[in-house]
C-alpha cells in the first residue's frame, strides 16, 4: 500500500517560547495563524540560598531541543510535511543596587534617562557586576576573552547556530533594551553605561532588528537533535514585545497584559519614547526589520501572579495541580475579606519597593483555603490595576478594554475578577499563545524569508472571548481601596544588611522567565560553561 501523501499547508513557522518554568515549542501555519501542534518541558528553579534564583543553561538548551525533536515527530504524526519550517527564537544584587545608585548624581540619573529604566535588581547589568565581583572563574574568563554575555535569546541563539563551533552571538532591541547597558535613543551599547557598571563592551552581542536571519540551526550532536538543521533562526523578540506583536498591538494607545509567572502590561507608544512619572518603565516595543523604525512602549511588571499559584501548590500544598485553583475559589465565590499581597521578592512596578513581602491579612476562623485561592486570584488582578491606573495617567486616556494573554487566562474566574476589579471589559483571544505567536511572525516577515505578512489588511482575524464587569463601580472601588491598604502593611518588613555580614540578600531576583522574563533575563557566560578553552 503507498504511503499517505504528507499535507502541505504553506510555509510552517516554529517559535521557542522560553519561559521560567518551561520551554515550548509552537509550530504555526503563516498563512492562517493556525496553531498546529507543540510540546512542552517543565525545567527546574534551584534555590540555594534564601534570595538566590538559579537555572542551569545546558539544561534549558536540551529542553529546547527536546521540545522542537517532539513537534516534529508529532507534525510527521499528522502527516504534515516539516521541510519548509521557520524558526524563531535575583535578589543577591540587592547590595550591589545600592553601591550603584550611591555613585548616580540625584539631579542627572543618566542611567534611567539612557535607558529608560530604574537602578533595580530586576535587571541585567546588575546581575553581570555581581558575577565580575563574587565568582572568580567568571573574572577570570573574561580577563582571558574566553566569556560571552547575553540574555537567554542570545545564548539560545549563539547555542542553536552552533555555539563554540562558529555559533552566532547577538541579541535584539527588545532584550537588549532590557540589560541597562543599552541605549533605547541611538539603539546601541552605551560606553557611559558599561563605563559606570565596568562591564568590558567586547563581551556584548551583536545588536540586531527582531525580524532578520540570525543564522541557521547547526546539529546538536552531543543531543541528538537535528530535525530542523538549516533552517533560518529569523525572529527574536522579548516575551512581552512578543506577546504584544501576537495581539497585533501596532497602533500607539493599544495595549496588552500577559499573565505568565509575573504580569506584563505593555502599552504600544509608538515612535517616541514616553518616560512614565508612575512608575513605569519605557522600553523598546519591537523593530521588524533592519530597516524599520523602533516603536516604544511603556510596560508595568508585577513580579508574582502565575507563581503565587505554584506557591500554593508546591510550598503551601492547599492544591495539587495549578487548575485546581479555579475549582477552589469557585466553591466559596469570595474571599471573605482575606487579602493576600505576594510581595515575595519585593514589590515592582509601580511601588519598586524592595523592603515588602508577602502577607496574607483579614483572616478569621471561617477563613479556609478556598477563600485563601480566591484572594491569591484576586491579589493578580488587583495588581493588575495598580498598572493599569499609572499607565492612565501617565497616557492620558484610560483604556477602554483590555487586551489579555498567557497561560492563567484559561481561568475564566480570574478573567472574570479582572473586568470586575478594572471595571471595563476583558478581551482573550481563543487562541492564547500570543507570545510564541508574536515571535513566529516576526520571523515569519524577516527579509529572505517572507512568508508571513504584517500589513494590517492581510492579518488574520482573531476570534475574541469578552468577559463584562459584573459588579457595580462602588463595589470595585471599595475593594480595590481595602487592597492598597493591604499593600501598604506588607512594606519595611525587610532592612539592608550589608554584604559583608554574610546574610542572604534581602529582595530576590525575578525568576529568570522575565525576559525572562520581557521579561526573560538571564547571565551567561557562554563560552566559559560550555568549557570552550
Amino acid at each position: 500500500m503507498a504511503a499517505a501523501k504528507k499535507a502541505v499547508l504553506g510555509p510552517l513557522v516554529g517559535a521557542v517560547d522560553q519561559g521560567t518554568s518551561s520551554t515550548r515549542f509552537l509550530v504555526f501555519n503563516s498563512k492562517t495563524a493556525e496553531l498546529l501542534s507543540h510540546h512542552q518541558v517543565e525545567i527546574k528553579q534551584e534555590f540555594p540560598k534564601e534570595g538566590w534564583v538559579e537555572q542551569d543553561p545546558k539544561e534549558i538548551l536540551q529542553s529546547v531541543y527536546e521540545c522542537i525533536e517532539k513537534t516534529c515527530e508529532k507534525l510527521g504524526e499528522l502527516n504534515i510535511d516539516i521541510s519548509n519550517i521557520k524558526v524563531w527564537l535575583d535578589l543577591r544584587t540587592q547590595s550591589t543596587v545600592e553601591t550603584l545608585s550611591k555613585r548616580i548624581p540625584g539631579n542627572n540619573n543618566f542611567v534611567k534617562s539612557k535607558t529608560g529604566l530604574p537602578l533595580s535588581t530586576y535587571f541585567s547589568a546588575v546581575k553581570l557586576r555581581w558575577l565580575l565581583d563574587n565568582v572568580g572563574q567568571v573574572q577570570k574568563a573574561v580577563e582571558e576573552d574566553r566569556a560571552l554575555f547575553g540574555t537567554i535569546d542570545a545564548w539560545l541563539i549563539w547555542s542553536l547556530t552552533g555555539g563554540p563551533n562558529g555559533g552566532v552571538h547577538c541579541t535584539d532591541v527588545t532584550n537588549a533594551s532590557r540589560t541597562m547597558l543599552f541605549n533605547i535613543h541611538s539603539l546601541e551599547w552605551d560606553n557611559e553605561l558599561c563605563k559606570f557598571f565596568e562591564i568590558p563592551m567586547k563581551i556584548l552581542p551583536n545588536v540586531r532588528s527582531s525580524s532578520e536571519i540570525y543564522g541557521l540551526m547547526k546539529i546538536s550532536h552531543s543531543l541528538k537533535a537535528g530535525a530542523l538543521e538549516g533552517v533560518p533562526i529569523s525572529g527574536c523578540l522579548g516575551d512581552q514585545s512578543a506577546a504584544l506583536v501576537g495581539q497585533m498591538c501596532f497602533q500607539d494607545g493599544q495595549a496588552k497584559n500577559t499573565y505568565g509567572t509575573g504580569c506584563f502590561l505593555l502599552c504600544n507608544t509608538g515612535r517616541k519614547c514616553v518616560f512614565s512619572e508612575h512608575g513605569l518603565l519605557t522600553t523598546v516595543a519591537y523593530k521588524l526589520g533592519r530597516d524599520k523604525p523602533v516603536y516604544y512602549a511603556l510596560e508595568g511588571s508585577v513580579a508574582i501572579a502565575g507563581a503565587v499559584i505554584r506557591w500554593l501548590r508546591d510550598n503551601l500544598g492547599i492544591i495539587k495541580s495549578s487548575e485546581e485553583i479555579e475549582k477552589l475559589a469557585k466553591e466559596v465565590g469570595t474571599s471573605y475579606g482575606c487579602y493576600f499581597v505576594p510581595a515575595f521578592s519585593g514589590l515592582y512596578a509601580p511601588y519598586w519597593e524592595p523592603s515588602a513581602r508577602g502577607i496574607i491579612c483579614g483572616l478569621t476562623q471561617f477563613t479556609n483555603k478556598c477563600h485563601i485561592a480566591f484572594a491569591a486570584l484576586e491579589a493578580v488582578c488587583f495588581q493588575t490595576r495598580e498598572i493599569l491606573d499609572a499607565m492612565n495617567r501617565d497616557c492620558g486616556i484610560p483604556l477602554s478594554h483590555l487586551q489579555v494573554d498567557g497561560g492563567m487566562t484559561s481561568n475564566k474566574i480570574l478573567m472574570q475578577l479582572q473586568a470586575d476589579i478594572l471595571y471595563i471589559p476583558v478581551v482573550k483571544p481563543s487562541m492564547p499563545e500570543t507570545t510564541a505567536l508574536g515571535a513566529a511572525m516576526a520571523a515569519g516577515a524577516a527579509e529572505g524569508v517572507g512568508v508571513w505578512s504584517l500589513e494590517p489588511d492581510d492579518l488574520s482575524a482573531v476570534t475574541m472571548e469578552r468577559f463584562e464587569p459584573q459588579i457595580n463601580a462602588e463595589e470595585s472601588g471599595i475593594r480595590y481601596s481595602t487592597w492598597k491598604k493591604a499593600v501598604m502593611k506588607s512594606m519595611g518588613w525587610v532592612t539592608t544588611q550589608s554584604a559583608e555580614s554574610g546574610d542572604p540578600s534581602i529582595f530576590c531576583s525575578l525568576p529568570l522567565g522575565f525576559f525572562i522574563v520581557s521579561s526573560m533575563v538571564m547571565l551567561i557566560g557562554a563560552r566559559y560553561i560550555s568549557g570552550v578553552p
